[in-house]
């Protein structure tokens, strides 16, 4: 028997089978590109991320015929979501978090009920990129579009409705609507009053850990499933990433790098601070019942990594292809000891918290004719990480303590990515036996719903396991100080200049 965990992503979906010891048995991993028709606009195709699903499931499910499925439950990226007819057509792109299209929309929002209102109700900063802000933009803009629409779905609930049950979503991604009262554990209907949207086209809502049906029959024989498969409400993303790393306790935050950069901890309560609210941290259900989570992100993550990859790498990658690896593997093997020289502003979207800024661009500073491809590079690892180190710090702040991290995703393949998060931050980053923390998760939630565990306590106590606690170099990290000093200064600096380019 196994347990199955599914991801989707902004730029790819992963399927991940555990046993129920927590070893991975197999995975599929099928990658889509981002879309951008006009400057500012970025999304996805919903018929890729679709085929994306299916043709993970189905790879899955074809190698685990000696240990057949017997559930599973899916963690999603926040805030995007496909809209449908009645009869199940697609009826348009799905905005991603990062699209800016509904810039616009969310100074007209605050003239009608303030930031501090939706914050205390929703737990969410006003932000363009939440997904009541892309329907509110949906039916302004294309009316058409929106008078066929059925069902808005977020990528969880909409591959629940791939699988042939009801589209039903849980307290976490639904709190990334900005529609939903994270205190009632409903739909709040003074927001949906605010946007004019009916209650009706979004889906029901459950605790993550709920069965919700079985996959249907005809489903499981397209995707080579057995019968009988349970389907269990996971999760937004980093909560699922933050439970698969043990992040069930306060004090503790996972670190997941991906495409974003994001650092997810768990506390017990609401705690919609001052500090929260003015930097903008978020305050909503953990996928852990009985508790609450926030994140502190970075939208250009691992992603600045792979612009790099695709638009500079090109000998590293024709070096990896010949070799059989990864082209990561190629670019981070001769990484300099020392800081680089170089220092990067890693705003090449917009930015996450604490500023969320529409309009930032990203930057390079400190380049010379003597720059080596390998400086470059460290400095993208840099400045993401100090991105994440002023997140740290303003988010303890604010009432929420971090004595250390689990790094998951793709960044915690690389061990001196970590140690660089331990050496810039001062504080232990420890690495995980399975990164793919996030399908873990999921997987958990859906061993604990069947009753292959007894609690989720003891599912994260037998399964998450630390393979390695990366303590920081003191000498290192004094010296990384001095150069955060320096980097809390860039974009106050540059930011008008941003702004006119």
């Amino acid at each position: 028997m196994s347990l199955l965990g599914i991801d989707v992503g902004t730029t790819g979906t992963k399927a991940v089978a555990f046993s129920l010891e927590g070893e991975i048995i197999t995975s599929a991993y099928r990658e889509y590109p981002l879309l951008e028709p006009r400057p500012g606009w970025l999304e996805l195709d919903p018929y890729q991320v679709t085929s994306a699903i299916k043709e993970v499931i189905s790879e899955v499910a074809h190698r685990t015929k000696r240990d057949p499925i017997r559930a599973l439950a899916v963690s999603a990226q926040g805030e995007a979501g496909v809209p449908l007819s009645r009869d199940g057509q697609i009826l348009y792109n799905s905005p991603i978090s990062f699209d800016a299209r509904t810039r616009e929309t969310a100074i007209w929002w605050k003239e009608l009920i303030s930031p501090e209102e939706t914050f205390h109700i929703s737990g969410m900063a006003l932000h363009p990129m939440h997904t009541i802000l892309k329907l509110i933009w949906l039916k302004e803009n294309e009316p058409k579009v929106f008078g066929r629409l059925y069902k808005f779905l977020c990528f969880e609930e909409y591959t629940y409705y791939l699988l042939g049950t009801d589209p039903v979503t849980d307290y976490s991604l639904a709190a990334r609507t900005m529609a939903f009262d994270i205190r009632q554990k409903e739909w709040s209907k003074k927001l949906l009053e605010v946007a004019g949207i009916d209650e009706e086209i979004l889906p029901e809502v459950k605790p993550s850990g709920t069965v919700i049906g079985r996959v249907s029959r005809g489903v499981a024989e397209e995707l080579g499933l057995p019968n009988r498969v349970e389907v269990v409400t996971g999760g937004h993303d980093q909560p699922c990433n933050a439970l698969g790393s043990g992040i069930i306790t306060g004090r503790m935050a996972a670190w997941g790098t991906g495409t974003t950069d994001c650092i997810t901890p768990a506390f017990d309560r609401p705690i919609p601070s001052e500090g929260m609210f003015r930097n903008n941290f978020s305050c909503y259900p953990h996928v852990v019942p009985g508790l609450y989570t926030t994140v502190a992100f970075n939208y250009t993550g691992g992603s600045l990594l792979r612009w790099y990859r695709d638009n500079f790498a090109m000998e590293e990658t024709l070096l990896a292809n010949k070799r059989g690896v990864d082209p990561y593997e190629i670019i981070l093997e001769k990484l300099p000891e020392k800081p680089s020289s170089v220092m990067i502003l890693p705003h090449f979207t917009i930015s996450g918290t604490p500023y969320f800024d529409t309009k930032t661009k990203g930057a390079m500073l400190g380049l010379t004719l003597g720059t080596r491809r390998e400086e470059i590079v460290k400095a993208i690892l840099e400045g993401t990480t100090f991105e994440m180190k002023l997140n740290v710090e303003l988010l303890e702040g604010s009432g929420v303590p971090i004595d250390n991290m689990r790094a998951t995703g793709g960044g915690a393949k690389s061990v001196e990515w970590i140690q660089l998060k331990a050496d810039i931050t001062g504080k232990p980053v420890s690495s995980l036996y399975v990164s793919e923390a996030g399908a873990l998760g999921t997987a958990i939630l859906a061993g604990v719903a069947i009753g292959a565990y007894d609690s989720i306590d003891s599912a994260v106590r037998n399964l998450v396991k630390v393979k390695r606690t990366f303590e920081p170099d003191r000498e290192k990290n004094k010296i990384y100080e001095e150069k955060f000093h320096i980097y809390k200064q860039i974009y106050p600096a540059i930011r008008e200049i941003s702004y006119r380019l």
